[in-house]
């Protein structure tokens, strides 16, 4: 019985319980500052109206004050200092605490921004190729980066500042009913229509968002795209064409944006009008009120000081509406990559594969990235542990795809692959690739130093196997003549060493492992015929009985391989060594004719 399917977001949501959970201390902390605010922020009026009323206007205290009656009986002066002290102390702690606040939630914020980038970053590399080919690169990236940041606002400051200005909200209201609840009545009236617009508004501004969002990941594709080919943009002059495509994606962008804008700002205005109107009525009701003996000229003073801060933490909820909106179409985002079940994944009693001896067997097994189109089709096929093979072939014949199969890069749709006898779904992931020495036609290097380029497949390599991997692969002559020699920094994609160079260091990182199996993925298809020759001298050295796989195009050395192994159209058409096939006259003669010529 197969387990139910998670709920959508329902990983993002485990995710962030668990990172509060391990907060649980600083929340309380922020809380506990949130209280504190809150209380400053109601007491803040009362100095001023013990000083209105009780000092300049000389009324006795009520019952609820009476404690401050020694206050006053010292005299007016030292209890209007004692009053200005007051006031002062209230701002003092309410700054303080404020600050407590912002710091705590921002550590909040950074600490789960810190461990969502973790988990996105990890998602997204155990999630298989057959996602990466169909996502864009820019389109990843903003979500790991520029989404996370909002989501990182909305706990650093939109949680805690909501939750102190509806606090803030209610302990105000509270007092003003308690004061005189015919003039709170008036202010509280105001409240829900000012909510229900800023919540419709919100919901434009939601909608707004998620249209800005996606236009940005477009402009981060784009930019990205056109900065890794730079070298073919301006050799083919290309550079207008990609300034007028990237403004068309900003200029999109920017209409989103002040989409958006404008409704922040229609729900920013809404509140300063109503915010107007409520202290006005206020003012002429609470007057009329002081007129009719019912309230004092303090306690008016209260209840205008209270609706002004009032208003403040509306406007602020206005504002926060909007971020609020931002982060929920960042988190939906976020979610939709949690959300995602990698398509190939280690069996529960998955077994480790030790040092095999490297035979290869692939029986009736087909494929096809898209269902409907197979890439290989039934293909048998066994490789001898220590044989040395070339897969050769026209162009989307099969041959690399074969090799991502091997990898478990993607699982055959049909059939299966066997290496030992042990179909590989059997065995983990991280110990199958561990034995395979890989070379790729694209000569990838790291910007990092040669050392961690050599040593990126087996981290804990001693300089000893670094070096011995780079004579083997015939390219520790060039690395001491840098300028650091094995710790020279390379710059990205290794641009200032030359074709043949590079690919001389990718075969040495292959080799530092001591694989059982070398897989080469046309290793020579892209460097002069120096390189070339002493690349085919480094795998002729360092086979040493290794199963060696190779992915060819120059069919000018396949007599050095045991056997030739033809593809086409995703099916084996023809077997055997370069000289029999050559005289059996048939679809590999085509090719090298066709390469000849």
């Amino acid at each position: 019985m197969t387990a139910p399917k998670p709920r959508p977001g329902a990983r993002l949501r485990t995710l962030l319980r668990g990172c509060l959970i391990e907060q649980r201390a600083a929340l309380v902390l922020a809380a506990l500052a949130l209280c504190g605010v809150v209380l400053a922020d109601v007491l803040a009026p009362w100095p001023l109206k013990i000083i209105f009323d009780h000092l300049l206007l000389a009324k006795p205290l009520p019952e609820a004050l009476s404690l401050l009656q020694p206050l006053l009986d010292r005299g007016v002066w030292p209890a209007l200092l004692a009053c200005a002290g007051a006031i002062a102390a209230i701002a003092l702690a309410a700054g303080g605490l404020s600050y407590l606040q912002l710091y705590t939630s921002a550590r909040i914020g950074h600490r789960i921004t810190w461990r969502l980038r973790s988990e996105l970053f990890a998602h997204l590399q155990r999630l298989s190729l057959a996602h990466h080919r169909t996502q864009r690169t820019g389109e990843q990236l903003t979500k790991v980066a520029g989404d996370t940041n909002l989501l990182r606002d909305m706990f650093s400051e939109g949680a805690l500042t909501l939750g102190r200005h509806g606090v803030t909200l209610l302990a105000m209201l509270a007092v003003m009913f308690w004061l005189n609840w015919q003039l709170a009545a008036v202010v509280a009236l105001t409240l829900p229509p000012l909510l229900g617009v800023i919540y419709a508004l919100n919901r434009r501004v939601k909608a707004t968002v998620r249209e800005q969002r996606k236009h940005e990941g477009r402009m981060a594709s784009r930019l990205n795209e056109v900065l890794s080919s730079i070298a073919l943009v301006q050799a083919f002059g290309r550079q207008q064409f990609e300034e007028d495509r990237f403004r068309r994606e900003i200029e999109a962008n920017y209409d989103s944006g002040m989409k958006s804008t404008r409704t922040t700002g229609a729900i920013v205005k809404t509140i300063a009008v109503v915010s107007a109107v409520g202290t006005a009525l206020t003012v002429l009701l609470g007057a009329r009120e002081v007129l009719a003996g019912r309230l004092s000229p303090g306690e008016l003073l209260v209840f205008i000081t209270y609706v002004t801060s009032l208003y403040k933490p509306v406007r602020d909820l206005g504002r926060l509406s909007a971020k609020f909106s931002r982060a929920s179409v960042s988190a939906r985002r976020v979610a939709d990559i949690l959300d995602l079940e990698p398509d190939i994944e280690d069996a529960p009693d998955a077994l480790e594969l030790v040092r095999p001896a490297g035979e290869i067997v692939f029986e009736d097994v087909s494929f096809g990235y898209d269902p409907a189109r197979p890439v290989i089709n039934r293909l048998n096929l066994r490789i001898a542990a220590g044989e040395r093979v070339a897969l050769v072939g026209s162009s989307g014949a099969g041959k690399s795809t074969l090799v991502n199969l091997l990898l478990r890069l993607y699982d055959p749709t049909a059939g299966r692959i066997l290496i030992d006898g042990i179909d590989i779904r059997r065995y983990t992931r991280a110990s199958l690739r561990r034995e395979f020495g890989i070379v790729l036609q694209d000569n990838l290097l790291f910007a990092v130093s040669v050392r961690e380029n050599i040593a990126y497949g087996r981290p804990d390599a001693p300089i000893e196997a670094i070096e011995a991997a780079a004579r083997a692969a015939r390219a520790h002559e060039f690395i001491v003549d840098l300028p650091e020699g094995y710790d020279t920094e390379l710059g990205e994609r290794a641009a200032a060493l030359s074709g043949g160079q590079r690919q001389r260091l990718c075969l040495a990182r292959a080799l530092v492992k001591e694989p059982a199996i070398l897989v080469m993925d046309e290793p020579t298809a892209s460097v002069d015929a120096v390189s070339a020759r002493l690349i085919h001298e480094s795998v002729a050295r360092v086979h040493q009985g290794r199963t060696l796989i190779v992915i060819a195009h120059d069919y000018s050395d396949m007599a050095v391989y045991d056997r030739v192994l033809v593809l086409k159209d995703g099916c084996l058409v023809e077997q055997g060594s370069h000289e029999t096939l050559l005289r059996s006259r048939g679809a590999y003669l085509a090719l090298v004719e066709r390469r000849v010529n």
